[in-house]
Formats: structure tokens, C-alpha cells, sequence
């Protein structure tokens, strides 16, 4: 596998920020540490002003034990592969909170401390949301650094020739991920467990990599810990990768099993209460929305008819949850005649797969291009949401037509209703091509909840003011 190309993100030698020997992440880990401590004092400060002038000496005790616990036991809030992920480390600031919280809450019985349990809650809550916000925006600030190619995880891949291919080009993709290849170890091509280890450990020395990927679905289990093991003792940081795609990281919990280890993957229903919440959920918010956009709703009407002939709707037949027709609900965008032109433009067609897109599509009308560019045209949509066919959040409504080139396990999309907008609306829109529009339409079927579809609303709204891919 080819671990370099033009189109390969630069690779920095100990690039993490935990590794010792790397003056730059000691630098980083300080500058952290001490935005943590900012946060706190805010937090501190801001709930002594809502707790009242004589609060203070009870909030310097509680922060003496909300730092000792934040910076003395929980030190993995200072590791960058475990505070990558949001939930986990917010997780991880709430659960140390809430040790201070109860430190403090004995201290106030055996010691004669006055101490209220109201100001050490007040300070709890502040302190760990204050923290839980700056440390998104530390998150967001690696996220742009890694994006531009500094500071990434070198790593070697231990992996069969397909299956590096394949983790090369989801790593590629993900402009998030921290990791870039810059080895690759096939274990078939070492006769041993002791060779694949020394080949291993050799080419992250060569390469300058402080990691290593195993995908241990290859291995054997004496081999699998063996190099494991080995690696560890390297000083190598060691990552087990899952052949297992497009399920959510927040659905796995490791458990034991034995003397081995069991990864659950907990379920995602898409009936009972879950199913019942998400219909509440569209429900009232589609009626807010077009309550509150109701003089547009109008504006626009008028404008349409105004400036064109034919309806104002353009009514479409699309394919429902469980293979089910409807008619979908736009604000009419093109001429009348469209259908009629579409075989002659067939061979200008630049969608992706079975979808239909051309930049500067003729069929379009001035105002259309404008309600395309803003995605005013889908406004009726809350209709098809209010009469059940739709859902705000959900995969893109196809066409009867567009399945007929699907594959087998694309017919997942119907599990769900599809909504007006989804994973690769805010992922590139119209940009997006027609092998990462399924990937992620697959992605949000089998790993939907209330939380996925709130954090795709809050997507869709700049990627909209953006315009990215939309025409």
C-alpha cells in the first residue's frame, strides 16, 4: 500500500500531545492546562456572584478540591486520544466535578467547615459547564490544526494489503481523524510473531512514528498479544482497530469476558418511546418554524407566481419510509416544461451515481437559482413533516427511478422516514458523491437518536448560510 501521495496530509514526527519527549506538546499540555484553570476561575468567580458577597470563603474550598481532582486524579483529561471525543470527555469533567463535589460534601461533615451544600452545587454546576465550553474550543482549535496537516499521530498500519487500502482511504476522508499512515506492515509477508513485531517496532523507529494501528482481525490470538505486548514495552502507543464500519464510537463499551475482552454495541430502536419522542420532536418544531417563517412562506408564494407561470408548488413523487409514495412539496423552481427537457440535458448530468445535478441547469428560474442557492425551495417540506411522510432529520428522499441502481444494502433507507435534511446535506450537499451520500445515509439509519438528529439541525443551518454544494 502506498503510504505517500500528493493527496496524503503532511506527517510530523512525535506529534502527540502527551509524548514527553516532544517540547511542543509539553507546550500544548501547559497552554491546556492553564486555559482549564481560567475556565475554573470564571466559573468560580461567576457563581460568588450568584451565590452573594459572602460566599467566597466557601468557594475557595471548593475549588481547592475541584482542582485537585480535575489536575491531581483525573490526568486523562490531559490525554488528546481520549479527549478527542466529546462526549467522553465531558463525560469524564461532570464525573470529577462531581467527585470534588462529594469530597467537599464530607469535608463539611467531619471538619467544622461552613460550608453550604448549595454553594458547592451552584460552584459544581458553573465551573463544569464553564470548563465543558472552553475545552470545545480547544477541541475545535486541534481540529483546525489537524486539518491543516500539524499535529497528527504518525502511525504504522498493521494490516493485509485490501484492508490497509481501505483504512487509508477512511482516514483520508475524515479531515477530522488525528492519525496519518506513514508505514504499513502486512502481517502475511512475516512467518512469525516475533518478525512482525521487530518489522513493526523497526518501521515506526524509521518512520518516526509513535503509534501503531493493528487490525487484529488478521491475527491469531497468541500473535495479536504477543505483539500487543511487545509494542507497549516499545513505548509505541497502540490502537486495535475493528473491521466493523458506520457505527457510532458512543455505542461500544469494551466489558470483560473471561480473561478476554467483549465489545457491546448497544442497540438504536427506531419504534417505541424513541420512535414516539422523534415524532413530537419534528412535530413541534416544524409548527414553530412555519408559524415563525409564515411572512416568508407568503413572500415567497407571491414571488413564484409573479415571476413565472405554473403553480406555486412543485409536487414530486418520492419514495417513504417502508417503500411507500408521496408526493414531496417544494416551492417551484424551474419552468414548467422541466420534465420535458431533462432527456436532452441527460449527458451535462453532474450528479454522483443515479442523482441528477447540473451546476447551471437552464430549467431554472432567477428566483429558483436564488430559493436553490438558500434552500428557500424546501420550506414546504414541513407540510410532508406535519402530515407524517417526512422528518426533519432523516436520508434523502429518492426518487422510485434512483433505486433501480441501488445496492442491497442501501434499502436500509427506508427503515426511516426521509427528512429535509440529513448527514450529507450538512457534509457537502450537492458536493457530495454518490459513495459517501450512501456511506452516510447508512451511517444515520443504524446509528439515529434525538441527540444525532439536534446536532444535524444545528449543521444545517451554517452549512446553509455557507451554500456549500447547493445549486
Amino acid at each position: 500500500m502506498a503510504v505517500a501521495s500528493e493527496h496524503n496530509r503532511p506527517t510530523r514526527t512525535v506529534p502527540d500531545i502527551e509524548n514527553p519527549a516532544d517540547q511542543g506538546a509539553r507546550i500544548r499540555r501547559f497552554a491546556v492546562i492553564a486555559l482549564d484553570i481560567v475556565a475554573l476561575m470564571a466559573g468560580v468567580v461567576a457563581a460568588d456572584w450568584l451565590l452573594g458577597p459572602d460566599a467566597l470563603d466557601r468557594v475557595l474550598v471548593v475549588l481547592f478540591a475541584v482542582v485537585f481532582w480535575l489536575f491531581v486524579v483525573n490526568a486523562n483529561l490531559y490525554n488528546s486520544r481520549l479527549a478527542s471525543n466529546r462526549r467522553e470527555e465531558t463525560t469524564r469533567i461532570a464525573r470529577s466535578g462531581t467527585r470534588a463535589f462529594l469530597v467537599v460534601a464530607a469535608g463539611s461533615v467531619l471538619f467544622p467547615l461552613d460550608l453550604a451544600l448549595r454553594s458547592a452545587s451552584m460552584v459544581l454546576a458553573v465551573t463544569v459547564g464553564a470548563m465543558a465550553i472552553e475545552r470545545e474550543l480547544v477541541r475545535w482549535w486541534f481540529t483546525r490544526r489537524r486539518q491543516a496537516g500539524r499535529g497528527l499521530w504518525n502511525s504504522v498500519l498493521v494490516a493485509g494489503e485490501e484492508q490497509a487500502a481501505g483504512f487509508q482511504e477512511r482516514i483520508e476522508a475524515d479531515r477530522s481523524s488525528p492519525h496519518t499512515i506513514v508505514a504499513h506492515v502486512d502481517p502475511s509477508q512475516c512467518p512469525d510473531a516475533e518478525e512482525l513485531l521487530t518489522r513493526t517496532v523497526s518501521m515506526a523507529r524509521a518512520s518516526g512514528a509513535h503509534g501503531v494501528i493493528v487490525v487484529e482481525s488478521l491475527l491469531d490470538a497468541t500473535t495479536a498479544n504477543a505483539l500487543v505486548r511487545g509494542l507497549l514495552q516499545a513505548r509505541l502507543y497502540v490502537d486495535l482497530a475493528s473491521t466493523l464500519v458506520d457505527i457510532s464510537s458512543d455505542r461500544l463499551a469494551t466489558r470483560s469476558l473471561g480473561s478476554g475482552i467483549a465489545t457491546w454495541i448497544a442497540p438504536r430502536p427506531k419504534s417505541g418511546w424513541r420512535g414516539r419522542a422523534k415524532r413530537l420532536f419534528d412535530v413541534v418544531v416544524a409548527s414553530a418554524v412555519l408559524v415563525v417563517a409564515s411572512p416568508l412562506f407568503l413572500m415567497l408564494m407571491l414571488a413564484v407566481k409573479l415571476t413565472s407561470e405554473g403553480p406555486v408548488l412543485f409536487r414530486q413523487q418520492r419514495v417513504g419510509r417502508y417503500g411507500e409514495p408521496f408526493d414531496m412539496l417544494k416551492f417551484r423552481s424551474m419552468v414548467m416544461n422541466a420534465e420535458e427537457l431533462l432527456a436532452e440535458l441527460e449527458r451535462e448530468n453532474e450528479g454522483a451515481g443515479p442523482l441528477f445535478k447540473i451546476k447551471d441547469d437552464p430549467r431554472v428560474t432567477p428566483l429558483g437559482r436564488f430559493m436553490r442557492k438558500t434552500s428557500l425551495d424546501e420550506l414546504p417540506q414541513l407540510l410532508n413533516v406535519l402530515r407524517n411522510e417526512m422528518s426533519l432529520v432523516g436520508p434523502r428522499p429518492a426518487l422510485r427511478a434512483e433505486m433501480a441502481e441501488w445496492e442491497p444494502a442501501l434499502y436500509a433507507r427506508l427503515d426511516v422516514k426521509p427528512g429535509i435534511t440529513g448527514m450529507w446535506q450538512v457534509s457537502g450537499r450537492s458536493g457530495t458523491t454518490f459513495t459517501e451520500y450512501t456511506r452516510l445515509d447508512l451511517y444515520y439509519v443504524h446509528n439515529w437518536s434525538l441527540w444525532v438528529d439536534v446536532s444535524i439541525l444545528a449543521r444545517t443551518i451554517p452549512a446553509v448560510v455557507r451554500s456549500h454544494g447547493a445549486y
